[in-house]
């Protein structure tokens, strides 16, 4: 018994350092040292893990929440929220014609144009009119 121990001891210590050696070798090999992410082995994952998420423009962000509450409620919900996120934040206004036009698209597609037409109101100069007559 002593004599297969010994032996495997051995073979451990010759294979061993051989394993260790190579797969260092190895790892070594696919580090990127020349300082160019695009000549990474791993640039999907690196090169923008330590950029930081564009921040959201405010009127995509409304365009969103208008779009979710016209699923959940109806066209005229949104448009009253629409509205007042004009009047609330007066730099939205140059937004509200997309803004109403995209609901006026999204209103047909729910609502169908005859039904989604009796919806408009006059905001943002009656673009959600237009959104569904375009659409619809």
């Amino acid at each position: 018994m002593n004599h297969t121990a010994r032996r495997i001891g051995r073979s451990l210590a010759f294979v061993l350092p051989v394993v260790l050696v190579l797969s260092g070798t190895f790892a070594v090999s696919h580090v990127n040292w020349s300082g160019n992410p695009a000549d990474s082995v791993l640039t999907a994952s690196s090169e923008d893990a330590s950029v930081p998420a564009k921040p959201r423009a405010a009127h995509d962000v409304l365009r969103e929440k208008l779009l979710l509450e016209l699923q959940e409620k109806d066209p005229g919900e949104a448009l009253t929220s629409l509205q007042r996120a004009v009047d609330r934040k007066p730099s939205l206004a140059r937004h509200c014609v997309s803004l109403a036009r995209a609901l006026g698209k999204a209103a047909v597609k729910t609502y169908g144009a005859t039904r989604a037409q009796s919806f408009a109101r006059p905001v943002c100069d009656t673009s959600f009119a237009s959104g569904v007559a375009q659409f619809g």
